[in-house]
C-alpha cells in the first residue's frame, strides 16, 4: 500500500519559479510548483505546501500548491483525457485557479487556448467536461472550510474594509499566512500581513 503525502511543512533549501526543494526533519523533498504557488512562496523561507503524489513506472514526482484551490483545479484538470500534470501546471502558471474556473463556466475556451501546450480540441474539452463540476460547492474551487481558511477569509475582509486592494490583500494574506502555520489569531495575521504589503 503506498503512504500519500498530504502536506509538507519545513524550510526551503532551494527555490526556483518552477521547483522547491522542501527540508523536512532532515529530509530533502523535490516540489515541481506553478508560478502562482511561487509567486506565494518566492520570499519565504519556511513554507507548508499542499502535495499531490503522482506515481509512475520511472519514480514519482510531487506537485506542490500553495492553496487548495490550486490543487482543487489541479486534481480537476488531470482528470481529462490529454491533459498531463505538466499540461495542468502550465495552465495555472498562466491563470489564476479562479480565472481557470471562469472560462470553463462562461464558455471561453479561447481563453484557454492561450496557454501554452494548449490546442482547440484540448480547450474545449476541458469546458466540457469540467463546466458542471466547477459549479458543484464540493468540488469546485470554493475551498472546504477549515479554520485557517476561516481567519484567512476574515483577514482579507478586514484588510479591504482599510481599503487595501483586494488583489493586493490576497497576495499579502496568502503569504501571511504561509510565514504563520497554524496562527488562527486574526490580529496576529493582519499585522504580519501588513509587513508585506
Amino acid at each position: 500500500m503506498r503512504r500519500m503525502i498530504a502536506y509538507l511543512n519545513g524550510a526551503l533549501t532551494y527555490k526556483s519559479p518552477s521547483m522547491l526543494h522542501v527540508e523536512v526533519h532532515g529530509v530533502g523533498y523535490e516540489v515541481q510548483i506553478s508560478l502562482n504557488t511561487w509567486a506565494s512562496v518566492e520570499k519565504l523561507e519556511n513554507v507548508r505546501l499542499l502535495i499531490h503524489q503522482q506515481f509512475r513506472e520511472d519514480g514519482q514526482t510531487l506537485y506542490g500548491f500553495s492553496d487548495a484551490a490550486e490543487k482543487a483545479m489541479f486534481l480537476q484538470l488531470i482528470g481529462i483525457s490529454g491533459v498531463g500534470a505538466g499540461t495542468a501546471r502550465m495552465m495555472l502558471s498562466a491563470l489564476r485557479p479562479d480565472e481557470v474556473a471562469q472560462a470553463i463556466l462562461h464558455g471561453d475556451s479561447k481563453a484557454l487556448e492561450r496557454v501554452k501546450g494548449i490546442g482547440r480540441k484540448t480547450a474545449e474539452r476541458i469546458v466540457l467536461e469540467l463546466r458542471d463540476k466547477v459549479q458543484k460547492p464540493d468540488v469546485a474551487l470554493a475551498r472546504v472550510a477549515t479554520p485557517a481558511d476561516t481567519a484567512e477569509q476574515d483577514s482579507l475582509q478586514a484588510l479591504v474594509a482599510l481599503g487595501i486592494p483586494r488583489a493586493t490583500a490576497e497576495a499579502a494574506v496568502r503569504k501571511a499566512m504561509a510565514a504563520m502555520p497554524g496562527e488562527r489569531n486574526l490580529e496576529a495575521i493582519i499585522k504580519k500581513t501588513l509587513q508585506l504589503i
